[in-house]
């Protein structure tokens, strides 16, 4: 895995298949007209990194939810994705991201959402 922050500093592998893992920012997310490609950007709150993907989305991904892409970055800094999932936990994302989260806030508010909308059980008191 490496995050939005590593592949904005060029940590990551060059022509070669990696993961890259984050919070899908909200308001990016957009559909072309082949209603098949998907753009949209992966952020850890630091650093935002674009992505392209051609397929069906998994029925978790939302803005503001986490993603792991599987794809390469090519020459113009897009990430083309091969495959997409959605993940709501840290343990799907690299620890770096989950830490960057955590730090922003953001992490809260996501897992606040999702018990809101039922797809997280209460938290604990």
């Amino acid at each position: 895995f490496f995050s939005p922050t590593q592949v904005a500093a060029r940590e990551a592998p060059v022509n070669r298949t990696f993961r890259i893992g984050g919070l899908v920012e909200t308001g990016t997310l957009k559909r072309d007209q082949d209603g098949l490609t998907v753009r949209f950007t992966v952020t850890d709150t630091a650093a935002s990194i674009p992505v392209v993907y051609k397929g069906i989305l998994p029925d978790l991904f939302k803005e503001g939810r986490g993603c792991v892409a599987q794809g390469r970055v090519g020459t113009d800094g897009v990430f083309y994705a091969e495959s997409v999932l959605a993940k709501h936990d840290e343990n799907y994302m690299p620890p770096e991201v989950a830490e960057a989260l955590k730090k922003s806030g953001q992490w809260q508010h996501m897992q606040d959402s999702m018990r809101a909308a039922g797809q997280l059980p209460p938290a604990k008191q």
